[in-house]
């Protein structure tokens, strides 16, 4: 039996925080120190703090992301951020294809895949976000339209070293809804399934599988304790260090 990864707890800022809520951070930061979890941390804030983040957290634990870039280098993109400019900025993975870019800026399996492709030609970690709305799970599509987006949006260069797969129902996002661990389990099964058949032999059981959707320190060790939940990627609740550091408790 496979060895199973080690899991990540990823806190996406969203379009949320500035310098002045870095003490936050601090706090996780100190805490960290102490708590010793048996998982990796990473915080992923927006692109204008990580640079200030990156400071703060050299010599702890915690790594640092960033939530979007654009899938050319460089180039008359005013307005975007590259995958080199944010790894020059002090990141060390980038989330594509997150629900909210998928659903406000349209961006389809195709531009993701070009997106994870731009994140791995700059030696970054590519947080891939997969999950169903809700009209699509009530019309029973979920697990066929995680399947076509992983099959969309996966890079042919994929590995379990540069690539992390986030599920995250849509209709679970920041309403307070939240899928059951029986729920969880028949689409991270699906998933890993998919990810055997979709990457070189070996590579889909290795892979990082994160649960995303209204994850909270009351849910949190019930979720990561379903198999193939190897971590979750966490939203609201990463912007306050007392709710992380109880989701980031389930591994302690």
């Amino acid at each position: 039996m496979a060895k199973a990864p080690k899991p990540l707890i990823a806190g996406n800022w969203k379009m949320n925080g500035l310098q002045r809520d870095l003490g936050e951070l601090r706090k996780l930061i100190a805490w960290m120190r102490g708590a010793s979890p048996s998982c990796d941390v990473m915080i992923c804030p927006p692109a204008t703090l990580i640079s200030d983040v990156k400071s703060l957290v050299t010599g702890s634990r915690i790594k640092v992301g960033a939530q979007t870039c654009h899938a050319q280098d460089s180039g008359a993109h005013t307005g975007d951020i590259s995958a080199p400019m944010l790894k020059n900025a002090g990141a060390s993975a980038v989330i594509a294809g997150h629900s909210e870019r998928r659903a406000d800026h349209k961006e389809s399996d195709k531009q993701v895949r070009a997106q994870a492709e731009a994140i791995h030609r700059a030696g970054l970690t590519a947080i891939i976000c997969v999950g169903e709305t809700a009209g699509e799970r009530k019309a029973g599509k979920a697990l066929k339209i995680v399947s076509a987006q992983l099959k969309g949006s996966l890079p042919s260069g994929a590995t379990a070293r540069n690539t992390v797969i986030a599920y995250e129902p849509v209709w679970a996002i920041g309403t307070g809804l939240t899928a059951t661990p029986e729920d969880v389990a028949r689409v991270h099964r699906h998933i890993r399934t998919r990810l055997g058949a979709l990457m070189p032999a070996g590579e889909g059981g290795k892979v990082r599988i994160l649960y995303g959707g209204s994850v909270k320190p009351e849910n949190a060790a019930t979720l990561m304790g379903v198999a193939n939940v190897d971590g979750a990627l966490v939203g609201g609740a990463s912007l306050k260090a007392k709710d992380f550091q109880g989701i980031i408790s389930a591994y302690v």
